[in-house]
């Protein structure tokens, strides 16, 4: 099988990554004989490249958190701009090239990187491409390491298919395998730490109760972001809506002028500053509705068990309507024809800019069984295995 796999839809997946030496646990068998147990793949090496937002980077940390404070694996996350991690995970210091916080030993990966050892795992987020010393590491290892490319989430029926597909190097003796995350049993899952959703309701239920409505905003700065505006300021209730850092508040700004916080008819606007991941999810479940975008905070808006409406990150060749009717097709599944209508209306008008004031008026009416769906929605969705979980046992079969 080439580097290059050509999916069921046109798309491709990219390949290459790197490798260490297995750790085996030796154990004496009752009869004095040495049997060797499967790898513990104890070392776990996870390179994530940051483009232009702070998703990769935050599934990232989210992954290597969990697998350290869950599994007992030993994780160092090479990162390209620490900069990008740090509003995510204030106790680091983005000008050390090294560093351990919160168990997870954070690297910066510079350009040319030294190989001191590789993983017995290797997790090559979002085909972020090892550098050429680590593939030559890896390759030289006596017991090869499971490398891994983590596929961005998608509810696209193709990702079932292709969840664990193997490539190997066209020149090296290493063999590269697809993660995808997803929606069904047949991926790998979505992130969700131990107990979160305990956690979760446990902080709900100590939340004060409030007459106003209040919504998170988390957008791209494609959102119609103004309009919203103009129709949460004519709500016939109070409603605050909490402004995420970055092009969320620049796109607030644009409209209302000023710094905030602000005052429109029924409406408070109250920016917030980055929070770290476990503060995000609390403003989420805190929360009635969550405007949320790309991966990591879909994600969390699912787990919060709230209403929530999603914008998919834009891309030229208008590849995300693919995967936002995708995943619409999953999400109204058990929903009574008229909350689908409306749900669907919703997401489409967020995501082309018109229409918002009517698919806002009718999901209001039908926003008590959207809420209540939620909930289905995350309960369902827990039945599957967490990404890591599933990440391990996949690994653990690979060697």
């Amino acid at each position: 099988m080439p580097m290059w796999v050509a999916l069921a839809n046109g798309g491709q997946m990219r390949g290459q990554s790197r490798t260490g030496d297995a750790v085996v646990r030796i154990v004496k068998c009752r009869h004095g004989g040495d049997v060797s147990m499967s790898p513990m793949q104890l070392n776990w090496d996870i390179f994530c490249r940051v483009i232009d937002n702070y998703g990769d980077i935050g599934i990232c940390w989210r992954l290597a958190r969990q697998l350290v404070r869950e599994h007992g694996k030993r994780v160092r996350l090479w990162v390209d701009d620490l900069h990008s991690l740090q509003p995510l995970c204030p106790d680091i210091d983005a000008s050390l090239t090294a560093q351990r916080c919160q168990g997870v030993e954070i690297h910066q990966w510079p350009i040319a990187v030294a190989v001191d050892r590789v993983g017995d795992v290797i997790i090559e987020a979002f085909a972020c491409e090892l550098p050429a010393s680590w593939l030559e590491a890896m390759a030289a290892a006596t017991v090869k390491p499971c490398w891994i490319n983590l596929e961005y989430l998608t509810a696209e029926p193709w990702a079932d298919g292709c969840h664990g597909m193997a490539s190997p190097h066209p020149s090296l003796p290493l063999v590269k395998y697809f993660f995808f995350p997803g929606f069904s049993a047949m991926t790998g899952g979505l992130l969700r730490e131990r107990n979160l959703l305990a956690i979760r309701d446990v902080d709900v239920a100590s939340s004060p109760s409030r007459d106003s409505l209040e919504i998170s905003l988390f957008c791209y700065d494609s959102a119609p972001v103004g309009e919203l505006i103009d129709v949460l300021a004519d709500s016939p209730i109070p409603v605050r809506l909490h402004v995420a850092p970055g092009q969320p508040l620049v796109a607030v700004a644009a409209c209302l002028g000023g710094s905030g916080p602000w005052r429109r008819g029924n409406l408070s606007v109250v920016p917030f500053e980055f929070l770290p991941h476990d503060d995000y999810d609390r403003l989420l479940w805190r929360c009635d509705i969550n405007f949320v975008r790309g991966e990591d905070s879909f994600v969390r808006a699912q787990w919060a068990a709230r209403p929530f409406i999603w914008q998919p990150y834009r891309q030229a060749d208008q590849a995300h309507l693919d995967k936002l009717d995708a995943f619409l097709v999953r999400y109204i599944a058990g929903m009574s024809a008229t909350c689908a209508t409306v749900t669907v209306a919703l997401f489409q008008a967020w995501n082309s800019g018109t229409g918002l004031r009517r698919a806002w008026e009718s999901f209001l009416d039908v926003r008590s069984e959207f809420t209540s769906h939620n909930r289905c929605w995350a309960d369902n969705l827990s039945e599957n295995p967490d990404l890591a979980a599933a990440l391990v046992k996949f690994c653990s079969t690979k060697v």
